[in-house]
């Protein structure tokens, strides 16, 4: 099992891409996956690696930051190469117009004759999807749950990223850079792999209900039939001024047996709560309490090695706003030092794809 990393700093796509194609010449490819900062003219970038790696299927997105084993990076270039005893197959295909539609009916069919299966009863156990998005495309709900009416199989990632800009998010394949779109990887692997899910919270025991939502726009007006800025700030003790200040360390979450599945606050407007990702009306949230992020993850990690033995490749979708909070916090160092043992590549996402649409996690997918 060969698995290799590779970074560039290089500001010129030519020489960041020359760079990584020789950081990763030891592996004959099956699978090559990048992250890239918005600073590299996304279709020069996705061209050049599409070259770099000819034979291979390669695919990405842009970031808000990079992740590679050992080190938090930004402003960088990032990517995984993978041989075919990690990586048995890969299909790629990209879903356009998702903003406003997007079927996702030709992508499976697509699946299925290049496998020669049926989706609905292909094994979760040796198939596994990637799933990118345009992160500013605010489809990732809708398409999510699209997925999982075509399979059982399970699709984990991010939504692009462009440093903070909020201006222009792409995803990457085929040579080409994507708007308003999805690249869905189906992965046939050659060994066992799993999925890790840390979002580093505890409940405080107090609810909220979502009872006057815009689901359109992400914005709830009304917790519990007050105005939705006002009972937040009261849950957590604080003045509605003094609200947004409290985000990251509170944010709302979907209690699944259990496991939060987070809601991470926007911003606040008109006395609504604006949200990174759906909340439905009728939706019962629990205030969240922020732990330490770096434990959290390494708890996470050793409790999955248990589980399936010892990691050999790791691919690490992690929340943007986990980003800030290290930040804020003096712990980026710290942060990547957790994945210094296992090969790994990620990036910081604006959302992560798992079972849904959710923030302030890391959505991992990791191979033993």
């Amino acid at each position: 099992m060969i698995v290799a990393t590779a970074y560039s700093g290089n500001k010129q796509v030519k020489e960041a891409v020359s760079e990584i194609q020789g950081q990763l010449s030891a592996v004959s490819a099956k699978m090559v996956v990048y992250f890239a900062s918005s600073a590299y003219a996304p279709q020069e970038l996705a061209a050049a690696m599409q070259s770099a790696f000819p034979g291979t299927v390669v695919f990405g997105c842009s970031t808000a930051g990079e992740l590679i084993s050992g080190k938090m990076l930004k402003g960088n270039i990032v990517a995984m190469a993978f041989d075919k005893d990690v990586i048995a197959d890969v299909a790629v295909e990209v879903v356009t117009g998702i903003r406003t539609g997007g079927s996702l009916r030709p992508t499976f069919a697509a699946f299925e004759d290049y496998y020669d299966i049926t989706m609905h009863k292909a094994d979760p156990g040796k198939y596994v999807g990637v799933v990118l998005f345009d992160g500013l495309s605010c489809a990732e709900e809708r398409m999510m749950e699209k997925i999982g009416d075509f399979s059982d199989v399970t699709f984990i990632g991010g939504s692009a990223g462009d440093d903070l800009k909020f201006t222009a998010t792409y995803v990457f394949a085929n040579g080409r850079a994507y708007r308003d779109a999805a690249v869905l990887a189906l992965i046939k692997a050659g060994g066992r792999f799993d999925v890790i899910k840390t979002q580093s919270f505890s409940s405080l025991g107090k609810k909220l209900v979502a009872t006057k939502v815009d689901e359109k726009t992400r914005t709830v007006f009304e917790f519990d039939g007050k105005p939705a800025v006002e009972a937040y700030a009261a849950a957590i003790g604080r003045s509605a001024d003094d609200l947004p200040n409290f985000f990251m360390q509170h944010p709302l979450g979907l209690m699944v047996d259990g496991e939060p599945f987070v809601r991470s606050p926007q911003q606040v407007k008109d006395g609504s709560v604006v949200f990174y990702c759906n909340v439905k009306e009728g939706m019962e949230l629990e205030v969240l309490q922020a732990r330490d992020i770096v434990q959290g993850t390494i708890q996470a990690i050793k409790e999955k090695e248990a589980e399936i033995g010892k990691l050999k490749a790791m691919v690490n979708f992690n929340c943007i706003l986990r980003t800030l909070q290290l930040q804020s916090e003096g712990k980026t160092e710290a942060y990547g030092k957790v994945f210094t043992d296992v090969p790994t590549v990620g990036f910081s996402t604006y959302g992560e794809a798992y079972i849904g649409h959710i923030n302030q996690t890391a959505t991992i997918l990791v191979f033993a």
